[in-house]
């Protein structure tokens, strides 16, 4: 069992910059690929960004590429999302999800196995 704990979020001007912080339990951490997903209100959760177990392999959805950085500290078994211009269209509840690590990564929430409770960020003008 791995359980996840995003922290990081807030309130946040447009143009600005947050950095998300998802903690995770368990000593496997870094047999995982962790991914970032984020559902706004009245949206499907959608993909962000992913990073291999390895962190050798990354992958961020178009819309945020250029502005979001994933990175992963698997000595301190936390996976982070770096979010810089931040868009009013980046307003959402993230959510840090980890899978086994496999060959490729995936952008579909439903081959996650593990999820984060989520953490609100808003992007005000």
């Amino acid at each position: 069992q791995v359980q996840l704990v995003e922290s990081g979020g807030g309130l946040v001007q447009a143009g600005g910059s947050l950095r998300l912080s998802c903690a995770t339990s368990g000593r496997t951490f870094s047999r995982y690929d962790m991914g970032w997903f984020r559902q706004a209100p009245g949206k499907e959760r959608e993909f962000v960004a992913a990073i291999s177990w390895s962190a050798d392999v990354t992958e961020v959805v178009d819309s945020v590429k250029g502005r979001f950085t994933i990175s992963r500290d698997n000595a301190k078994n936390t996976v982070y999302l770096e979010m810089d211009s931040l868009k009013l269209e980046d307003t959402a509840v993230y959510y840090c999800a980890a899978r086994g690590g496999a060959s490729r990564l995936f952008r579909t929430a439903i081959v996650y196995d593990y999820w984060g409770q989520g953490t609100q960020v808003t992007v005000s003008s």
